[in-house]
């Protein structure tokens, strides 16, 4: 898909297949806004009669559309309802986008023109327009590698950022906007075909290619596999306890992104769970939505996209991400619930519950991640069925043990519509993790499940500030991947860099 910026006054002259105007709902009196204004214009009131008429009112994600109205060239005419406007923000831009990428989704056009940035100030421009884009392609999105009898491919290959009325500033912004939001879109894609292949595809060997491809796709990324007998030298018995149990052997993959022109510049470190897929292990889970533990690597998938999407900004700084990829199975090498492991940093830990394994590759990755003197270190995964009942699926959990690193995640999250809300952690909470035998457990019983598992991963950070992003609810939807934290992890990498 190709991103392009169109600055032109007069909406009617647009030439694209079809052309998206917003629409706020209001009273009688109140004017359409700019380019719905000028199309209404153009074709002799046509717009403004029919909303006249009571059928459309504007409201949110409501849609109508105009075919062939004299005095415009494009063949189309999207009405997009936006609701109020003093209530139009980054949130409701998403769900008019997708309303009108929906709305348009069985048609054979192949360009479409975007007014709805129109709406946006000097400040916001360059956000909506990210926004924008990112809206659209998630719309467009789809895996179609198993699918025997495809559909008619979308022939739809551009779209047009246009504005009635763009300052200079305001193309600058809408330009930047363009290129994070294209990036974007591209790392979230990324990451959702990675987590939406089944889980005799995507392998950790498959994830470790998938790696290399995207290492040979741009100069300043290099990368680094280790395989098992490597973890085994370094210590990392809390991995291998997880990854023994499976015929497919795991990989840490490690990828150093040099942005920044000081090469000694301290990077931000990115560690994602890649549990390609989680039976359970001996403590098996129950049969029913199984199928859905593909899911599991979706931290790494995460952080992966996160790091395309970063390499295509080509972001001033430098970034390392660490990918713990193992698949957790039942079988006679398997652990047992009550082994005792030792980890990298040389703790101890009684496996209580081999369900609970995401934190074991989790904490050794983390430990591992330390050599490289990280600014801050932030790991993602789909660590605990708590978060859901907590947060639900609208918001992931983030914990810390830095409260400005914490807030400076949440304002990314709110910045790009990707949002995370905090949960505390505390001496308390680790007492739930005391074990008769080792030096923790690896879980701490049902109450506060996602903030003692947090608890349990701040054991092997406390050498680097650290936050902690719990996406169960949010990197997946049903049954399809949804891209996220990608958004997040990259506005905050954004902030980073130009702020």
């Amino acid at each position: 898909m190709q991103y392009t910026l169109n600055n032109s006054d007069s909406p009617a002259n647009i030439q694209d297949d079809c052309i998206v105007v917003p629409v706020f709902s209001a009273n009688e009196s109140a004017e359409l806004h700019l380019a719905a204004k000028s199309v209404d214009e153009a074709c002799s009131g046509k717009i403004s009669k029919f909303i006249d008429t009571g059928d459309f009112k504007g409201a949110l994600e409501e849609t109508h559309i105009f075919y062939n109205l004299d005095g415009v060239k494009a063949s189309r005419v999207l009405l997009i309802g936006c609701g109020e406007e003093d209530k139009f923000d980054i949130a409701n831009l998403n769900k008019a986008t997708k309303a009108a990428a929906k709305a348009l989704k069985s048609s054979t056009l192949s360009s479409v023109s975007l007014y709805l940035a129109d709406a946006f100030d000097k400040k916001t421009v360059q956000s909506a327009v990210t926004q924008m884009i990112i809206a659209y392609a998630d719309n467009e999105y789809q895996l179609l590698d198993y699918i025997s009898e495809k559909k008619d491919p979308s022939k739809l290959d551009a779209i047009n950022i246009a504005f009635t009325k763009a300052s200079k500033k305001d193309t600058e912004n809408a330009e930047q906007g363009i290129l994070h939001g294209s990036s974007i879109a591209k790392g979230m894609k990324l990451s959702r075909d990675l987590a939406n292949h089944p889980g005799n595809v995507c392998t950790p060997t498959y994830i470790a290619d998938e790696a290399k491809t995207v290492a040979k796709d741009y100069s300043s990324i290099k990368i680094e596999i280790l395989e098992e007998s490597d973890m085994e030298k370094l210590g990392m018995g809390s991995f291998l306890s997880v990854s023994k149990g499976s015929d497919e052997p795991g990989k840490m993959i490690v990828l150093e992104y040099q942005g920044a022109k000081d090469k000694k510049q301290a990077p931000i470190a990115l560690v994602g769970k890649g549990i390609t897929f989680d039976t359970g292990g001996i403590s098996l889970k129950p049969g029913a939505n199984m199928d859905e533990m593909k899911f599991d690597m979706c931290g790494a998938a995460g952080m992966l996209g996160t790091l395309k999407a970063c390499a295509e900004m080509k972001l001033p700084l430098n970034v390392v991400v660490v990918l713990a990829a193992a698949e957790n199975m039942p079988s006679g090498r398997a652990s047992k619930p009550g082994d005792i492991v030792t980890s990298m940093a040389g703790k101890t830990i009684e496996v209580l519950n081999t369900d609970a394994e995401g934190r074991l590759v989790l904490c050794d990755a983390l430990t591992y991640v330390g050599k490289y003197k990280p600014e801050v270190v932030i790991d993602a995964a789909t660590l605990t069925g708590a978060c859901i009942v907590a947060l639900g699926h609208h918001i992931c959990a983030v914990l810390s043990n830095d409260e400005e690193l914490a807030g400076d995640i949440i304002d990314a999250g709110n910045a790009i519509n990707d949002r995370a809300w905090q949960l505390p952690m505390g001496e308390d909470y680790k007492k739930q993790l005391k074990s008769s035998f080792a030096d923790l457990g690896n879980i701490g019983g049902p109450p506060a499940g996602t903030i003692t598992a947090a608890c349990f991963l701040a054991e092997f950070t406390k050498e680097y500030k650290w936050a902690h992003l719990d996406i169960a609810g949010t990197a997946w939807s049903g049954k399809d991947s949804t891209g996220r934290p990608v958004p997040l992890l990259s506005q905050y990498l954004i902030n980073r860099a130009y702020n």
